[in-house]
């Protein structure tokens, strides 16, 4: 079973930061306008340590920028207890 996919509020928090552009955040934090891109569309989970710059740019927690899309699937897929195989 593959991972839920992760989404994101870049694009929100963005706009709310006075317009930022994508140019502007991947300058902030050492990334390509490209990544950023592919961050809010979903195509690319960034690293913990991208996560947590981003989220120091906004002022607001990791988990509050980013999050699974399907909360039940996450949680059935990784709420298993160590050793089962079911």
């Amino acid at each position: 079973m593959t991972a839920p996919p992760i989404g994101n509020n870049l694009r929100r928090l963005r706009f709310e930061h006075d317009g930022m552009s994508q140019a502007d955040l991947a300058r902030i934090v050492g990334v390509t306008r490209q990544t950023i891109v592919a961050l809010e569309t979903g195509r690319y989970a960034p690293s913990l340590e991208l996560a947590m710059r981003l989220a120091t740019v906004f002022g607001c927690k990791v988990d509050s920028l980013f999050h699974w899309t399907d909360v039940d699937a996450a949680r059935a897929l990784y709420s298993r207890k160590p050793g089962n195989s079911t």
